[in-house]
């Protein structure tokens, strides 16, 4: 755990370029795992879990400038950066929002299934909507068993996917609480300020990888992001919203490719 409550996982050789990877919405650093090979064996890559996550503690605040402060905080103890900043989902809002605070601490930005705006969400496959609205879904969070959790996270992929028994435990740890509390502060980030608007005037190279078969985000609001000058958007055919685990070697050679 560092300083600042955040537990952090470091993989490659120090030395080595900095590539920092940011989970999504009730993930956690395990999200990256498949990908991590391929991507430290050049890079010294930090990877963490937000506040109320995996195996970091519930802060005095969820919202997005907050979480991206205290990744700036953990950036600034381990003095590293500028870091290629990689976040997955509503972990490209963190890093939007580290962008826009701490410029200093950021070489380039890559975006994977990071929806634009409200009104690119599509209807959310119906076990995502038991176990997180209400009033089914307070009642239904606390008796999920492995295999409900695993049903969850994988009705947002579009090809089957044997998930790990520890990804599926550290998705099981988040409350009902804080997942609600995470959502609405990431619905109020997107709300002030769609995500290309954001980036358009930061100048700084991204990239944006998307599923083509996301069945949270509509895949063809990947294109919103060409407002950005420069942007390089890529579409992954027959993927949903975890590339990560769907098809890591093309994810990771994305990566790679824009990293060089």
């Amino acid at each position: 755990m560092s300083a600042h409550d955040m537990y952090v996982v470091h993989d490659g050789p120090r030395e080595a370029p900095p590539l920092l990877l940011v989970h999504g919405s009730g993930a956690s650093s395990g999200t990256w795992k498949p990908v991590v090979p391929a991507l430290a064996a050049d890079h010294h890559v930090i990877r963490v879990d937000l506040p109320g996550c995996g195996q970091s503690p519930s802060p005095r605040s969820f919202a997005v400038s907050a979480q991206a402060g205290q990744v700036a905080a953990v950036l600034d103890d381990l003095g590293v950066g500028p870091v290629i900043a990689i976040g997955h989902s509503s972990g490209g809002y963190v890093t939007t929002a580290l962008a826009e605070q701490r410029p200093d601490l950021i070489r380039s930005l890559a975006l994977i299934s990071s929806g634009p705006a409200h009104d690119a969400l599509l209807p959310q496959p119906l076990i995502l909507r038991a176990l997180l609205a209400p009033p089914i879904g307070p009642l239904l969070w606390p008796l999920r068993t492995d295999a409900m959790t695993r049903r969850g996270i994988t009705a947002t992929f579009a090809r089957p996917v044997d998930l790990p028994d520890d990804v599926v435990a550290e998705f099981r740890g988040m409350t009902y609480r804080t997942m609600r509390t995470v959502l609405h502060h990431n619905g109020e980030y997107l709300a002030e300020r769609n995500l290309p608007d954001r980036l358009a005037p930061l100048g700084v190279p991204l990239l944006v990888i998307f599923g083509a078969a996301d069945p949270r985000w509509d895949p063809e609001s990947a294109h919103r992001y060409e407002v950005v000058p420069g942007v390089r958007v890529e579409m992954l055919p027959g993927i949903g919203h975890v590339p990560m685990f769907e098809d890591p070697e093309s994810t990771a050679k994305l990566l790679l490719g824009f990293a060089a």
